[in-house]
């Protein structure tokens, strides 16, 4: 145990960043992950195939071509992120939020899939009895639906996360592998990898990179069954 936690301080860099990131990229992924599986899921719509497929191209995808195109669109020199620069000071590539929307992007057809079978599997008639009873539609969602989807938020959530934290081909082709500023947990892998006798820390940072994704997929399961109890009780 003292081999695993006995790191150095760029390897510390990589662990916390790689947190920081996916963190971020778990929680601005939230509000258009629910958004987007709920025109999924209740839409009926023209062009909803090509909506779903959209969303689940990072998938199927290479992640390095991913990453490309994050590179031509929120680039300094791409119409996204020279506008971003521009009017907002935002600058994507060559940056850790560079790196959080590319864990974002390839993290977010998990967390909409997960979220969307929640709300598909709503009874719709609770939603139509607080309809009947005069409430709006947000207020039957922020109410209603909201709380029965819960355990599917979650799941995708940590989904979301957990991908984030594995994420390699995307990040490093869009803010490539910058110590202390976009060099994520994959990232300090591949370094070590590529260096005579740095086999012993590129396997302790894999360790204890398994370690937190499966600490992150057991915590969203054990979540998700508490919730799904405490409903069951109300």
């Amino acid at each position: 145990m003292n081999w695993l936690l006995d790191l150095t301080p760029d390897e510390w860099n990589a662990v916390r960043l790689s947190v920081k990131v996916a963190t971020v990229a778990m929680i601005a992924s939230l509000p258009p992950g629910i958004l987007i599986a709920l025109v999924l899921a209740r839409g009926q719509f023209w062009g909803k195939t090509l909506l779903n497929g959209l969303v689940h191209l990072p998938l199927i995808l290479p992640p390095v071509v991913v990453g490309y195109l994050l590179l031509l669109s929120f680039g300094r020199r791409g119409p996204a992120g020279a506008f971003l620069a521009e009017h907002f000071g935002i600058v994507f590539s060559f940056r850790w939020t560079g790196a959080a929307l590319a864990c974002a992007v390839m993290g977010f057809p998990l967390m909409v899939r997960a979220i969307r079978l929640s709300i598909e599997a709503v009874d719709r008639r609770f939603e139509a009895a607080a309809g009947t009873l005069g409430a709006n539609p947000l207020w039957v969602f922020g109410t209603i639906t909201l709380p029965l989807i819960l355990p599917g938020l979650i799941t995708g959530a940590i989904l979301s996360f957990a991908k984030a934290m594995g994420e390699f081909g995307a990040t490093i082709t869009f803010v490539s592998n910058i110590p202390n500023e976009t060099q994520t947990l994959p990232s300090a892998v591949y370094t070590f990898t590529q260096v005579p006798g740095g086999d012993a820390e590129a396997l302790r940072l894999t360790l204890i990179s398994i370690v937190i994704s499966m600490a992150a997929l057991v915590a969203s399961e054990v979540l998700a069954r508490r919730v799904g109890k405490r409903m069951d009780i109300e």
